[in-house]
């Protein structure tokens, strides 16, 4: 049996998205700029996916700006929106268990003269309101804040945090910007940037069966923010270069898929998730680091005694998929999770996390299956590890 319990790091693409993408590059494969009608008909894939996204966002399909991915869309919210408001102040706030495409960026606009406040977070993952508010100053133009954290799964108090910005900004000449990193949000909850006081918000296709190298960046109508790929003027001028018209209809049909019988399949994956969450407990020794109120598809848990990537390999061994860790910080496996330390785990408790995530494809034949291979390896590892 096959088992792929990584869908925090990609998942399957869907069949008909492989099947509209094929179309596109064999038949409507003309450039979007161009006037003739090879043009003209990939230019509708296009307009089609931003209806699409907006609908489900509540949106204006202006305020749709289509990307190769939740890095680039979250590099360019930082970046575009840093340099756009720098007359305005220096500073920026994030959390400590932000995605390397946010901390990193931040590092970056650090070593150009911002300065960057960091909110901790408590042990469930979950950020510390009052420390937000409290770090907030009049220099203050940015917060960047993860909606859903790929590491535990645990869900940001987005709206709480929307309407702290959009109070104080009612009274400053200067406004915060707040973008908001919904890559493993999307698809997962409902999303109302508008009503959440969202300026910018990023998104990532091959998270919800969608093609690898798609996204989009919401930038909200009159929000000050720059490019950062300059060329021919494509995307409003907002990110220049031809559009990848095939990952651009692919990712407006994962989407209208993914919301479609949207709450029949967030209840099965939560239901799944608890009976996982349940299960994992039968065996000695596992603190779970997600909670069951956090997101449906994310489960952190420690097998203590067990260094996380021997479970890994013996569970791969057994023909089932984990992680350790985020996969885009994989290439760094010496390095500890900032998320599980900034959320108190002892070192041992750090060094034998696995995190398992499930995606609609998942089925409780799977989880039980895991369990079995689980049940009768742990136990054996743990006595092979003392030794």
């Amino acid at each position: 049996m096959e088992v792929y319990f990584d869908n925090a790091a990609t998942t399957r693409v869907d069949e008909e998205v492989v099947n509209l993408m094929n179309e596109v590059m064999l038949k409507d494969y003309g450039n979007p700029s161009s006037l003739h009608n090879f043009g003209i008909n990939a230019e509708k894939y296009i307009r089609e996916s931003a209806e699409i996204i907006s609908k489900i966002l509540r949106c204006k399909e202006k305020e749709i700006l289509f990307t190769s991915g939740g890095t680039e869309s979250n590099n360019m919210a930082l970046i575009g929106s840093a340099l756009a408001n720098k007359r305005n102040g220096n500073h920026i706030i994030i959390s400590k268990v932000e995605h390397a495409s946010v901390g990193n960026v931040a590092s970056f606009l650090e070593s150009l003269g911002f300065e960057i406040t960091k909110i901790s977070v408590d042990g469930d993952g979950k950020i510390n309101i009052d420390e937000l508010k409290n770090a907030i100053r009049d220099d203050t133009i940015l917060i960047s804040i993860m909606m859903v954290n790929n590491e535990v799964g645990s869900i940001m108090p987005i709206e709480d945090i929307g309407k702290i910005i959009k109070e104080l900004n009612e009274s400053r000449r200067n406004k915060i910007i707040f973008h908001v990193d919904c890559i493993q949000a999307f698809a997962k909850l409902r999303i109302y940037p508008a009503a959440m006081n969202i300026d910018l918000l990023s998104v990532s296709g091959h998270k919800f069966h969608g093609p690898k190298g798609s996204g989009f960046l919401y930038i909200k109508e009159k929000t000050k923010i720059k490019p950062i790929i300059y060329g021919g003027g494509q995307g409003g001028g907002m990110r220049s270069g031809t559009e990848n018209v095939p990952a651009i209809a692919g990712i407006g049909l994962a989407a209208k898929k993914a919301y479609e019988d949207f709450d029949e399949k967030i209840n099965n994956l939560n239901s799944l998730k608890e009976y996982f969450m349940d299960r994992l407990l039968e065996i000695e020794n596992v603190k779970l680091n997600s909670k069951k109120d956090g997101v449906c598809h994310i489960i952190n848990a420690s097998f203590i005694g067990i260094k996380s990537e021997v479970l890994l390999h013996t569970l791969e061994d057994n023909g089932i998929y984990v992680s350790s860790g985020s996969a885009c910080s994989n290439n760094s496996k010496k390095e500890k999770s900032d998320t599980l330390f900034n959320m108190g785990l002892s070192d041992e408790e750090l060094d034998s996390a696995i995190r398992f995530s499930l995606s609609r494809l998942t089925t409780k034949d799977e989880i039980d299956y895991t369990m079995e291979v689980l049940k009768a390896n742990v136990a054996l590892l743990r006595r092979f590890t003392k030794k």
